[in-house]
């Protein structure tokens, strides 16, 4: 059941992208903020760490002239709920399928970067038939191929980085620990992460249970590399488009695309980080609008 937003601060939801709509679904035993807006066939778009459905604006007002945009804070994040389990990445998929149900019967295309990604991965495996496409965003998959030698890069530390003690270390220095995110991980940290968006992005972090929750993202990977290898052994069939930073994930998660999915279009954009959206709009707001309007 969807239900018009009340009972979140205004300063950790996202601004309104015009003729988008505020609301919450009570899906799957959790809270589910999201925000939703235009007309057509659906699209669901799922942010990463560090950031909240917020991050998806610049997109949404050329997507919305011909699809149904479904924009949730993921569990954990925003101004969505943060339960203290749950954090895998299928039960994170199962979360957004019962909201696109609630909206929608007519297959969805998916659309995750990050955090998002690997939740947008699990969604199309288990609801293959539901998706209509899927767009994979910089980072990685667990559980495929040579997926550790990323999570045991030096350089990637938060990946480990979660308990009582670092809880502790970053209360109160929300900003600090997300400025080696949005600074290191850029291209050109000039052209990251906006301050406005920064200033949105810590205070939802910063909420009761926030960082606790984002630690859970990263404590799930290895049962998300369970579960992933399962799905890997069952390709999926329905289009896939990878989109990588040449300064970040490069050709490593087109690689990994190809090995559980039949029809993949890999693409690096040249010159960006991590921060796609952010970093390289010009090259990545059209991609996505070509391949999702198809």
């Amino acid at each position: 059941m969807a239900v018009l937003l009340a009972s979140f601060p205004a300063r950790v939801r996202a601004a309104d992208a015009p003729g988008f709509s505020d609301r919450t679904a009570q899906v799957n035993g959790t809270t589910i903020h999201y925000q939703i807006g235009g007309r057509g066939s659906p699209v669901v778009l799922l942010h990463g760490y560090a950031q909240t459905g917020h991050m998806w604006k610049p997109l949404l007002p050329g997507l919305a002239k011909t699809h149904t945009v479904i924009v949730p804070d993921l569990r954990g994040a925003g101004a969505s709920a943060k339960p203290e389990s749950g954090y895998d990445k299928k039960t994170m998929a199962q979360d957004i399928h019962a909201l696109v149900r609630s909206v929608t019967q007519q297959p969805a295309a998916v659309v995750g970067h990050d955090i998002g990604l690997m939740v947008a991965y699990a969604y199309a495996a288990q609801y293959p038939l539901e998706t209509s496409r899927l767009v994979l965003m910089d980072a990685f998959l667990p559980g495929v191929g040579e997926w550790k030698n990323v999570w045991l890069l030096r350089d990637l530390w938060h990946f480990h980085f979660y308990g009582e003690t670092p809880l502790a270390l970053v209360k109160g220095r929300e900003r600090t620990y997300f400025e080696h995110f949005w600074n290191d991980f850029a291209a050109d940290r000039t052209r990251s992460v906006k301050e406005a968006d920064r200033v949105l992005y810590t205070r939802a972090y910063a909420q009761p249970g926030g960082m606790r929750a984002g630690f859970e993202y990263f404590r799930a990977f290895e049962q998300d590399a369970r579960d992933f290898a399962g799905f890997a052994r069952t390709r999926l069939s329905m289009p896939v488009l990878v989109l990588t930073g040449e300064k970040a994930s490069g050709a490593f998660l087109i690689e990994q695309a190809r090995l559980v999915a039949n029809d993949v279009d890999g693409r690096v954009i040249a010159g960006s980080g991590h921060w796609l959206i952010d970093e390289a709009p010009g090259q990545v707001i059209p991609a996505l609008l070509d391949f999702l309007g198809k």
